[in-house]
């Protein structure tokens, strides 16, 4: 990291998460929904679903515009010297 390398620690971190929640979605997989329940019996009722998709369609934007707001705060990295150590 001291030469400014942090695109291969970054991109092995990524692999790393990558690979654990893979690891935990396979193994839970099976115990998931029970074979003889079909996508369609082991869905909500639609007034359920319904519900949940406008909630979905109001709260998804908020918290994108928020986070871009948050990138946009904390854009760049901090110079030598300038933080509070």
């Amino acid at each position: 990291l001291a030469r400014g390398a942090e695109l291969a620690p970054f991109l092995l971190t990524l692999a790393l998460v990558f690979l654990g929640y893979s690891g935990l979605c396979i193994s839970v997989w099976p115990n998931i929904i029970p074979p003889g329940i079909s996508i369609q019996e082991a869905a909500g009722p639609p007034q359920s679903l319904g519900f949940t998709l406008v909630g979905a369609l109001l709260i998804i934007p908020v918290i994108l515009m928020y986070t871009s707001l948050a990138y946009w705060v904390f854009r760049g990295k901090v110079r030598d010297g300038d933080g509070y150590h």
